[in-house]
């Protein structure tokens, strides 16, 4: 899901244990067609929220030069779908909830340079939430998934206040369960243009305030058949979104909070709708580290 990163995407937590909680809402009352038009002979509402608990470990030891920070995100979710086609007896309804599917990432590296903070790994997604081929309440993908993931921070001033940011993920999905279906495969960018702006003058309180954005389209055709007909012939999908994000930092106590809004401006072959996410996150870092010196 779209919506994951923004600002600081190249960072990693410090060396610990980092427990972050993020929930996203996506809401949509438009269907696209293929030439990204809304359909106005489709009416209804597409929602879902997803709570993620994302738990990280971080090693003091160098790998490659790199922080090793694997972690595991357990996710519960829910969602409904209410449509009718005008002018006609034809609807959908649905909706479900419980826990969704498992990201493990087992693979990932942050280098922290001057002027940049990166990171790049690699990650699977497990069907563990419900998926029963053509059932209505489904909270799963129902597909083993695999991902190539990438971040980068750029600081655009000395004092690393003003950054640049752009993540990337390349997904690849396997057959559904029960189905002849296989999804084809996902790029999705995120980026994001932030300031830091100090709450006090020993940088004890900070706020961040940026643009952020994404970006996602599918990449191949799906393979395989949905019912009778080759599921290569449904219509590759994309949208675009553009909105803002705030941080609010405590440094000393190791704690962020964040907030993120954005609206989808462009979509394809899929709903068109707005995302809204929030959360926070704290480190127990280990060692803990020094007081600092008057």
């Amino acid at each position: 899901m779209p919506g994951q990163f923004g600002l600081n995407a190249g960072v990693v937590p410090s060396p610990g244990l980092t427990y972050a909680n993020l929930a996203l809402n996506y809401s949509a009352s438009s269907l696209n067609d293929a030439n990204g038009n809304h359909r106005p002979n489709v009416v209804g509402t597409y929602g879902f929220w997803a709570d993620e608990n994302i738990f990280y470990f971080v090693l003091k030891k160098k790998i490659l030069g790199a922080s090793f920070a694997p972690y595991i995100s357990v996710n519960v979710a829910n969602g409904s779908l209410v449509a009718d086609i005008s002018g006609t007896n034809l609807g959908a309804s649905g909706g479900g909830s419980g826990f969704g599917d498992l990201w493990v990432q087992p693979v990932n590296l942050g280098w922290h340079l001057k002027r940049a903070d990166i990171v790049a790994g690699y990650a699977f997604v497990a069907p563990t939430g419900r998926f029963v081929a053509g059932a209505s309440n489904n909270v799963g993908s129902g597909y083993w998934g695999n991902d190539l993931t990438f971040g980068t921070t750029v600081y655009v001033t000395k004092n690393k206040g003003t950054s640049l940011n752009l993540s990337t993920d390349w997904e690849t999905h396997g057959q559904k369960t029960g189905t002849a279906l296989t999804p084809g495969k996902t790029f999705t960018t995120e980026w994001g243009a932030g300031q830091v702006l100090p709450l006090k003058k020993d940088f004890s309180r900070l706020l961040q305030l940026g643009v952020i954005g994404y970006d996602q389209w599918q990449v191949s055709a799906n393979s395989g058949t949905i019912g009778n007909l080759p599921a290569s012939s449904v219509p590759f999908y994309s949208v675009h979104a553009v909105g803002l994000q705030s941080n609010f930092i405590l440094p000393p106590k190791n704690l962020n909070f964040f907030f993120k809004y954005l609206n989808e401006y462009k979509a394809i072959s899929r709903p068109e709708g707005r995302t809204i996410v929030f959360g926070g996150s704290w480190t127990l870092r280990i060692p803990k580290p020094a007081a600092p010196k008057p």
